[in-house]
């Protein structure tokens, strides 16, 4: 359970800085296709919208407290809505503090809803990779427990492809010191988070935990993808 008294300020963060990261992706992951289709032109407004629901589609990630990954993907051009829940685990309609103890199997996540028309999946996954660390098992920073495990969980096989290739080319050229653990699963039921963790950053951007973890990673990932970023 998070809480400002939670919060390690010493430990420095294991994996290498998101501006070296940066630089090695573009050398890593040429192949990969990080093109979207242009969207054609409607006749009328109306229409147009219809389409844009129509040609939505759906992530999910778990990197750590889902707080701190919704903040992140919210400010992704191109994703037109998140949601934090719990994914992966055995328990019917688990609540917070269920999932807390670590022995329902869930893992905290975001549900992505974004068009492709603007930002790919590939896209996804690279924000994905570079905002938290992929190489601890079941931990993120002062969070401990496999709710808080890096996880993809896939909707197609498609994006089951595009992940597992993803994560072979990075463990290949050994982008990270130590080899990547994150887990590429099926998609399976997603329950909603309670309404207080949703827009949770947003709303409590002074709660130690926001101001002590979350607002850092926000500043380093709007450094790095600033060419990716809602206007």
């Amino acid at each position: 359970m998070k809480t400002a008294q939670s919060v390690s300020l010493t430990r420095p963060l294991p994996w290498l800085s998101l501006t070296l990261l940066t630089c090695c992706w573009s050398m890593v992951l040429t192949g990969i296709s990080w093109a979207a289709p242009q969207e054609k032109g409607n006749s009328t407004a109306e229409k147009a919208e219809d389409e844009k629901e129509k040609k939505l589609e759906t992530a999910t990630f778990g990197s750590g407290c889902f707080w701190c990954t919704e903040a992140v993907f919210q400010r992704v051009k191109g994703v037109e809505k998140v949601a934090s829940g719990y994914m992966g685990g055995k328990t019917k309609n688990p609540t917070y503090k269920d999932v807390c103890t670590g022995l329902t199997g869930h893992a905290e996540v975001i549900q992505v809803q974004y068009d492709p028309s603007v930002v790919s999946f590939a896209e996804l996954l690279e924000v994905f990779w570079k905002t938290h660390d992929p190489t601890t098992l079941n931990r993120q920073g002062a969070d401990e427990g496999t709710q808080y495990r890096s996880v993809v969980f896939f909707h197609s096989k498609a994006q089951q492809e595009e992940a597992e290739l993803y994560k072979k080319k990075l463990d290949e050229a050994k982008i990270y010191p130590d080899p990547i653990v994150t887990e590429i699963s099926p998609a399976s039921e997603f329950y909603v988070a309670e309404g207080y963790h949703q827009n949770y950053f947003n709303d409590n951007p002074n709660q130690g935990y926001c101001r002590l973890v979350i607002t850092p990673k926000l500043e380093k990932f709007e450094k790095v993808f600033k060419d990716k970023l809602k206007k």
